[in-house]
């Protein structure tokens, strides 16, 4: 059952409406403002509904902070090396909004959008158009996302269609704590990544060619461990991160679904298992939070993302567009799913 009501307004006065995705004591709260997820309450061991996702209490907390909390990122997910995309021997200047270089979609990504919405059964169904040149990216580019609550299991299905030759990378941006939003960290998190390799990146975060193995390095997921066990571990990617903010390559192939991740709270018993078709995952520990969300100060680290997507910078390394190329012709279907499944830990 999806319930609709409104959530406020936006400084100009237009309506953003909310709509809540019910699955019996469990239930996820979506904006049609950035298609953004604001809120995910399940269960914990005992019983006590427990909302795992960060976000704002209103509109005006979107409008004004930074950080993608919950929104669809489009139209190209994480970054563009120099803000530099090359279609067909014709280059295009994007928007450079993060040290020299295009991130999320750039000034006014699909997180600022309001999208359509319509209710098909047990689906919201948000829709965009996004013209050509807008963000100066070439093509019309339509596109579609769909939620689903049920079973435990959140999904989200993306569609894209174009009618000229473009890139396009999309994601969600959720920030999870599965210690209940409002918890002081996710350090003590517990996370699986199925990933033998990172995409090691410059000074500035860009990806520019070749993968790292994690065997050995703080990267290393692929045995269950907290967060913040290796977290400040003297590695060079990290400190360029910050922390953790890196692309992990999945051992999928595109369009091949997997189990690619499992997190966990010792406190509270929550266990989210992750899936996707996409061949990447950025995994991001919330290492510039710092903003005042539902129920509080959200702090360095009191968040982390997992993003499925194609690698970043894939329109200019080659060897990235191999395991999953943005790029886009009019005529094709841009179409992946993403799903994060809840229970309780053994």
């Amino acid at each position: 059952m999806i319930t609709k009501k409104l959530f406020g307004k936006t400084k100009d006065g237009r309506d953003i409406y909310a709509f809540t995705l019910g699955d019996g004591n469990s239930y996820a709260t979506v904006l049609d403002l950035g298609g953004t997820l604001q809120s995910l309450v399940v269960p914990d061991k005992d019983g006590t509904p427990t909302d795992v996702l960060l976000g704002y209490r209103d509109v005006a907390g979107y409008e004004n902070n930074g950080g993608y909390l919950g929104a669809l990122i489009g139209r190209f997910g994480n970054r563009i090396g120099g803000g530099k995309l090359t279609v067909d021997g014709k280059e295009y200047s994007l928007y450079q909004n993060d040290r020299g270089n295009h991130l999320h979609g750039g000034k006014e990504g699909f997180d600022k959008k309001i999208w359509a919405h319509k209710i098909e059964g047990d689906e919201l169904v948000l829709s965009l158009f996004s013209p050509d040149g807008e963000e100066n990216y070439p093509g019309n580019l339509s596109v579609e996302v769909r939620y689903s609550f049920s079973g435990g299991k959140l999904t989200i299905c993306y569609r894209a269609t174009t009618d000229k030759k473009t890139a396009v990378n999309l994601t969600n941006h959720a920030y999870f704590n599965l210690n209940g939003e409002g918890s002081d960290t996710v350090l003590d998190n517990i996370l699986r990544i199925d990933s033998d390799y990172i995409t090691p990146t410059d000074v500035n975060m860009i990806p520019v060619g070749g993968f790292r193995a994690v065997k050995g390095t703080p990267f290393d997921f692929t045995s269950p461990k907290e967060i913040g066990r290796d977290a400040q571990a003297d590695d060079i990617d990290l400190k360029q991160g910050n922390g953790y903010d890196h692309c992990f390559v999945l051992r999928n192939k595109c369009g091949e679904w997997v189990k690619y991740a499992v997190c966990e709270s010792a406190r509270t018993g929550i266990r989210m298992n992750c899936y996707t078709d996409m061949p990447a995952v950025q995994f991001y520990a919330g290492n510039g939070l710092n903003q005042d969300g539902k129920s509080g100060h959200y702090a360095n680290r009191s968040g982390f993302c997992l993003e499925t997507q194609a690698i970043p910078n894939n329109v200019n390394v080659e060897e990235y567009a191999a395991r999953g190329s943005s790029y886009l012709n009019a005529g094709e279907v841009y179409s992946f799913t993403a799903m994060y499944e809840f229970d309780i830990r053994d």
